[in-house]
């Protein structure tokens, strides 16, 4: 059906957050990482009740960066380094776990009064080998600081990484392209062979990929060295991601992600005992090690 362009097709596992929606597609059985994505999940689009809002609470992280775009709405991000920042649609949060750090993720209160809304990715990405263990760091970038690419109908921000001439000023500590595009009716755009590894993700709207029609909300892994057109007839967006492969596989067990699992059960026990550093301003909730977790993935 695919054809020399589309390698795999993961189809999303939706969970239901209360009062909104996530669909993951990485990881999954049949893919674990595309680059150094290891975690892609699509939140909303939603719109909560007046008087609501998302609460995630302070959770740890360990040998990984979280990467956090918006398309609509706003969360309020607090962390162990003292970190209180807003992100907002076209900016981008990017939290570097490194050796361990925690962090919270609310609606802001002025917002929460008429309902707040909330669309967007948030990924994750494994650190090279010899930075796993790297200091925690965090990053804002905002929206009129990633660069914009206009061609042909269609609208792309680098949100990481380099494409056709521009380059996010957005820290990659891995190889790494992730780009936003937005393709108005009848747009046109090429999909560049550079990368080890990429992956096309539909998150609104249509579009084809060299004639083969792209379902929201999947993941579509291209086949490495070929160049590709990806179309729209209506309109669209799409999210590009991949970058370098990685040798060693990654471990992912809530999350926390490892390329040891001894360093996850380590992860385990600290955040059990209360090891890990509180978030100031955020001190007084946390969430506690599931039974399960929903995020499973040992290569």
């Amino acid at each position: 059906m695919f054809g020399d362009f589309i390698e795999q097709e993961i189809l999303p596992v939706t969970h239901d957050l209360g009062g909104f929606k996530v669909h993951r597609t990485l990881p999954a059985k049949a893919r674990t990482m595309v680059g150094p994505f290891l975690f892609f999940d699509q939140m909303g689009p939603a719109h909560l009740p007046p008087g609501h809002g998302i609460d995630v609470r302070p959770h740890p992280h360990i040998n990984l960066s979280t990467v956090t775009y918006l398309f609509d709405g706003a969360i309020d991000h607090r962390d162990s380094l003292g970190t209180a920042k807003r992100i907002e649609p076209g900016a981008v949060n990017l939290m570097t776990a490194g050796h361990g750090i925690v962090h919270s993720e609310r609606s802001p209160g002025d917002e929460r009064s008429d309902g707040p809304v909330l669309s967007g990715i948030q990924t994750w990405l494994a650190l090279p080998d010899a930075l796993e263990e790297t200091d925690p760091a965090f990053e804002h970038v905002s929206a009129a600081g990633l660069p914009i690419v206009e061609a042909n109908g269609a609208q792309a921000r680098i949100v990481m990484g380099s494409l056709w001439g521009a380059t996010a000023p957005t820290t990659a500590l891995a190889g790494a392209i992730y780009a936003d595009i937005i393709l108005q009716p009848g747009a046109t755009v090429p999909i560049d062979a550079a990368a080890d590894e990429r992956a096309l993700y539909l998150a609104q709207g249509e579009a084809t990929l060299e004639g083969v029609p792209l379902t929201p909300m999947t993941l579509y892994v291209l086949r490495p060295g070929i160049a590709a057109t990806l179309r729209s007839a209506n309109g669209g967006r799409a999210m590009l991601c991949g970058g370098d492969a990685f040798a060693t596989p990654r471990h992912v067990w809530w999350n926390f992600v490892s390329s040891r699992r001894d360093r996850i059960a380590e992860a385990k026990r600290a955040w059990m005992a209360g090891d890990f550093p509180r978030v100031p301003g955020d001190a007084q909730e946390w969430i506690p090690i599931p039974e399960v977790p929903k995020t499973v993935s040992y290569p």
